[in-house]
């Protein structure tokens, strides 16, 4: 399968100057038939400093969650293949085409990129307790969802249009457990899943706190495998669920034909 390429860049808080050049290197690098940042409680002269940038600007007047950032990122889009990239730029141009590279070869539905995978270039390491708590979260999901990771948080996934057609209707995590959600769900619906190395860099600056995120993430795994489950017709799980889901699925089984 070859076709276009859509990338989202969700950003909250960013650097301008350092997202302006994420952004063109992105479109230098994959041609892409367009780029939308999606960004959040953008402060004044933010999107008159993304003007000249070549992506299209969304601002939100309120802070989504990068999940559903992403996600109405992705219901904006009408390409083959949707991808994003987070802005702080921690994952390269040329690792994102990597990550895109095997979903429009069809020899992926979601392509996972990793900075914990053994052939990974991890060019500048986070803080000790960041990648001991990244360690330990990878470590746990490994063991409570399928398929079996070395990373499932790195700022790099691809999907084709079909996958994310399937998938779309049953995620609901709207912040950084989006991702793992994204992995488990596909899985669950029997879609190929493949995990690239990339080249990655930390950013000190990056708006994922430490120990109070990583309690979420464990929060929205639990939540993630228990849906998963419930997709596999596990007998236990869809018994819990019969007593009724609180979080509502980001976006509804017919919003993207309806615009929404």
């Amino acid at each position: 399968m070859t076709g276009s390429v859509g990338v989202v860049v969700p950003a909250y808080r960013p650097n301008t100057g350092n997202l302006a050049a994420y952004v063109a290197a992105l479109d230098a690098e994959l041609t892409a038939a367009t780029i939308r940042i999606e960004l959040d409680v953008p402060r004044p002269g933010v999107v008159g400093a993304l003007a000249d940038a070549p992506a299209t600007v969304n601002a939100v007047p309120r802070r989504r969650g990068k999940g559903r950032a992403i996600t109405e990122g992705f219901e904006a889009l009408s390409t083959d293949v949707y991808c994003f990239a987070d802005a702080d730029g921690s994952t390269p141009a040329g690792s994102v085409a990597a990550v895109i590279a095997p979903v429009c070869a069809g020899e992926a539905d979601l392509v996972v990129g990793s900075r914990r995978h053994p052939a990974a270039r991890v060019t500048s390491h986070q803080t000790l307790v960041r990648r001991r708590l990244g360690d330990g979260f990878a470590w746990l999901a490994r063991r409570l969802i399928e398929p079996a990771l070395s990373d499932y948080q790195c700022g790099a996934k691809a999907i084709g249009a079909a996958a994310w057609e399937a998938v779309r209707g049953h995620l609901r995590e709207p912040g950084f457990a989006w991702d793992v959600e994204l992995v488990a769900t596909a899985a669950a619906l029997g879609r190929r899943v493949r995990e690239v190395p990339v080249e990655w860099h930390d950013h000190p600056d990056s708006t994922v706190a430490t120990a109070g995120t990583t309690l979420a993430l464990a929060r929205g795994l639990v939540r993630a495998r228990h849906r998963a489950k419930c997709l596999h017709d596990d007998p236990l799980h869809r018994a819990i669920a019969a007593h009724g889901e609180r979080r509502p699925a980001l976006v509804g089984p017919d919003s993207k034909a309806d615009g929404r």
